[in-house]
This record gives structure tokens, sequence and C-alpha cells, in this order.
């Protein structure tokens, strides 16, 4: 599926890509073309001038007369140029009849008044033609006609499509690989969530499947059973509370980690006093049962810390970090909780000199399910839902939490929240 879903990326990536590239390659030739002709131009229209410059006309008698005789190519008294490239030039009076040429024969009429054009010989060969006006003291004279062959402006235009056609597939062979990469790329985090949500719905399912097999063994030997020992029944039904609550325990931790995704909404946010409110957990905690086999020691700095967040969320966090280090630390330890400010973060730590945790797990302590030990979690009631839910509130008020452990010597925790 992610194969193909790449594939479909970098194919359409590279349709795109290719489409823009197509138009640009075109585009740039237009304008080749464009600046080809216009130098062919300005070549022909430099030689034409020239020519007409030649031209003398006078007054005799009233009529006006014409001496083309010094004019290039069409004069006598001038010799031909040999680089001059034009194919023919013909003069036309100002009533538009032919009067003097040079080169192929051409129409006896002129059929224009003046510009370029691009025509096409018998012989297949293209010419750039350009129709002059002549005008002398204002008045005019004449029209000038000449035409230049169109070899090298083609063969510059090969040449450039020459290039256009090699550097295009290139181009477009690099533009694929691109989008094959980006697509991989794009992917990634898809594939990793599509990973993480197939391994968060198997492990659940997992999670519910044990319970919902005991509730179900439970009740049909109840409706099997013929006792009528009253005892036997409360424990039946003692056991399906039991695991019903633990279900219920289960499905509350999954609905608040799907619903504290991202960062908590700016109305939620307030601003709280760490020092109160770790005084207020640790005086809370110390009556539980897990904090009376060991010293559970307070400290906490004079000044004020204060952070913007939930309370309750907060509260969450401490008292579960606080019952796994009470829970996994042997009696006649101490498990320490204190607060200090480092740069512009509050930081909430948490020691114990407890079981540690070996090494090789520490990479996986925050992902969902995960159990250091499966058996001893199994017996304590847990469901490896603990540390996601922390790290998930502790990211959700833009901090961290890292977590630094030696087996059977004890870990350290800290939890880094902004300051306010």
């Amino acid at each position: 599926m992610f194969n193909r879903s790449r594939r479909n990326l970098a194919s359409w990536f590279t349709l795109t890509m290719g489409s823009i590239l197509i138009m640009f390659a075109a585009v740039l030739y237009y304008w080749e073309v464009i600046d080809e002709l216009e130098e062919l131009d300005r070549l022909l229209y430099k030689k034409t001038t020239v020519m007409a410059a030649n031209v003398k006309s006078e007054l005799h008698n009233g009529q006006r007369q014409l001496d083309l005789e010094h004019v290039p190519l069409l004069g006598s008294m001038v010799q031909p140029l040999p680089d001059s490239q034009l194919v023919y030039a013909g003069w036309y009076d100002d009533q538009k009849q032919l009067v003097q040429f040079f080169g192929r024969i051409p129409s006896d009429r002129l059929l224009i008044s003046g510009g370029f054009d691009t025509i096409k010989t018998d012989s297949k060969v293209w010419l750039r033609q350009v129709t002059l006006p002549v005008y002398q003291n204002g008045l005019l004279i004449g029209y000038l006609q000449a035409a230049m062959p169109m070899t090298a402006t083609e063969s510059a235009l090969a040449e450039f499509r020459m290039v256009l056609a090699i550097s295009a597939p290139i181009t477009l062979a690099v533009v694929a690989l691109t989008g094959w990469w980006l697509g991989g790329l794009a992917m990634q985090p898809i594939r990793h969530n599509y990973d993480h949500l197939q391994r968060f719905t198997a492990d659940a399912s997992h999670e519910l499947r044990s319970p919902l097999t005991a509730i179900i063994s439970n009740a049909q030997y109840g409706f099997l059973s013929k006792s009528t020992d009253l005892e036997v029944q409360h424990q039946r039904f003692q056991k399906i509370f039991d695991i019903a609550k633990s279900m219920s325990i289960l499905v509350n931790n999954l609905l608040f980690l799907a619903r504290y995704q991202g960062q908590l909404p700016t109305e939620s946010l307030q601003v709280i006093e760490l020092n109160h409110l770790l005084v207020q957990i640790t005086d809370d905690y110390a009556t539980q049962p897990d904090a009376q086999h060991l010293s559970l020691v307070c400290k906490l700095p004079n000044n004020r810390i204060t952070v913007l967040g939930d309370a309750n969320l907060l509260r969450q966090v401490v008292l579960n970090l606080l019952n796994n280090a009470c829970k996994y630390t042997p009696a006649g330890g101490q498990v320490k909780l204190q607060l200090f400010t480092q740069s512009h973060w509050a930081v909430i730590e948490i020691i114990d000199n407890g079981i540690g945790i070996p090494k090789a797990d520490l990479p996986y302590i925050f992902e969902r399910f995960y159990r250091v030990d499966k058996k001893r979690s199994r017996q304590t009631g847990g469901f490896g839902l603990g540390l996601a839910i922390v790290q998930q509130i502790v990211q959700s008020h833009g901090g961290k939490i890292t977590i630094k452990s030696v087996f059977q010597e004890g870990t350290i925790l800290q939890i880094a929240l902004p300051l306010k």
C-alpha cells in the first residue's frame, strides 16, 4: 500500500513538474526564436539602409529622376559585395512598380508597403525579407525590397532544440528520482503512524481480550453452576466487578491518550504555583500505603515558581511518577521530590534508589503498553500506559520529560516545563 502511494505521489509530482518543464522549454524556445529573428532583422535592415542611402533622386523639368547606378548590387557603378548575403534585391518606384532588381526575378508590382516577412522559396529554402520605404526630403521616392537566407538562424535554432531535447529528458529523470525520494520522505511519518496505530490496536485488543474472556468464563460458570452457596456466588460477582473495573480504567486511559493530542487550548491554561502544588501532592501521597514503607522527601526552593498549565493534569503526572517510584523502591528506601529552575524551565525531579530499569528497556519506556517486567506489572494491575500518559501531558504543556536509570541502583525522572 505504501509503495503504491509512493508511486502515485512520485508520478503526480513528475507529471506536474514535467508539464511545467515542457511549458518552460516552449517559452524558452519561443523567446530564442524571437531573439534570433530580431538579430537577423537588424542585420538585414542595416544592409538595406546602406543600399537605400546610395539612391539618388533629382527633379528635372518637373519630373523626378532616380539614379540607382551607385546602389550596391543594383547599380553597375559599384562592385557587388562578396559577403552581402542578400539573395535578391529590388527597387520599386513610388507607384510600387518594379524598376530594377538583383537576383531572382521578382513580381512586377509590390504587394506590401513595408515590414519584415518570412517566405519559403520553391527550393524549400526559408528567407527573411524586408520591404523598406525610402524617403528623401520628406517625400516617398520608392521601395527597396531585399531578402537573406535563414540558414544560420535555422542552424542556431536546431542546436538549441538539440540542447532542449537532451536536457529536458535528463531534467525529467532527475525530477522523477526526486519525486520518488520526496514521496518516500513524505510517506515515512504516515508509515510510522500506521505501524504505531496497528501495533497500538493489536496491543489494545490483546489487553481487552483477556478480561473479556475472564468475564465470560465467570458468567458462564455462574449460569452453569448449581451451587447455592452465596459466598461462592459473591466471589464470582466480585471477580467480574474487578475485571470490569480494570477494563474501565484501560478504556479511560485510552480515551485520555486520544483526547490530549497536541498542545492544550489556551483557554484551559491557568497560572500554577508549582511549590504549592507539590506540597499538596506530597502531603496527600504520604498517607498512601505505597509510601508507608519508605522515606518520602520533598525539597522545594524558597522563591515561587509558576507555569501555565492545567493543575489537574500536572497533579496526575506527579502522582503517577511518585506511584511508580514508591511501588518499585524496596522497604527502607528513599524517594525524593524536588523543584528548581534551569534557564527558562521549571524542573520537577523525582529520584529513587529502587530497582531501576535495565538499559535495554530505557528507549521504549514511554511506549504504550510497554512493560519492563510483564509478570510483575500484571500483578500490580498496570497496563503499561502510565508513562505514555505522563509524556503526553508534559508534551501538551510544551515541556519535555527525561529519564536516567541504573539497574538495581535507582531512577531519576525530570519534567521540564516552560516558566511563566
